[in-house]
């Protein structure tokens, strides 16, 4: 393993966690942030949530600060992962956070409620969005090297990309799809949470 994943792991394994019950009976105490994209927050987040997406989290810093100052940080995501990665690069910035453990998927499967925007255009979850890239990755490769050999090194290149993602618990293809149009949040969507949270 390199360098930079002990180092991941490392700061994974030091993420402050609150399991789904105590998040749901504390849940007036905290100040949720979701770190998913906006058609994932739109399609249904936990009640009160902010949306900043992870890829912005660096020019929310100072207004996170501000809302950890008055109330504990509970940080969520689809699954764990995001939140995990946000409050490690939060923790290096002395903003104390704490990811929800399962995220949202695991809130939702227990009976929680979840608010949902039916105004604004949603987008598949980002796992969703990966499996549909990898895949079509793999089979246009495959496709294309029945007629070009040379393009079977597509394949192999995401099934390795895959392993990598795997072993890491990092996803590079994820990082890029959330810089695409449809997974970024408008400008004044994001101006009017930070104001809300620096005040």
């Amino acid at each position: 393993m390199s360098a930079s994943a002990s180092a991941s792991a490392s700061a994974s394994a030091s993420v402050t966690t609150v399991d789904i019950a105590r998040a749901a009976e504390h849940l007036h105490h905290y100040t949720v942030i979701d770190v998913r994209t906006p058609g994932e927050y739109a399609a249904g987040h936990l009640p009160g949530a902010h949306n900043i997406p992870l890829d912005h989290l660096d020019a929310a810093l100072p207004a996170l600060k501000i809302a950890a100052a008055r109330a504990g940080l509970l940080i969520v995501c689809a699954s764990g992962n995001r939140s995990g990665t946000a409050c490690a690069q939060l923790a290096a910035a002395d903003i104390p956070a704490a990811s929800l453990t399962g995220g949202t998927a695991a809130w939702a499967q227990q009976g929680h409620p979840v608010d949902r925007d039916d105004r604004a255009a949603t987008t598949w979850p980002m796992e969703r969005q990966v499996r549909l890239a990898a895949g079509s990755l793999v089979v246009a490769g495959l496709a294309l090297g029945t007629r070009y050999r040379r393009a079977r090194w597509l394949s192999a290149a995401v099934g390795g990309g895959l392993v990598f993602s795997a072993v890491t618990d990092t996803c590079g293809m994820a990082a890029l799809l959330a810089k695409l149009p449809h997974n970024q949040p408008r400008t004044a969507d994001l101006d009017a949470t930070l104001a809300a949270l620096g005040r």
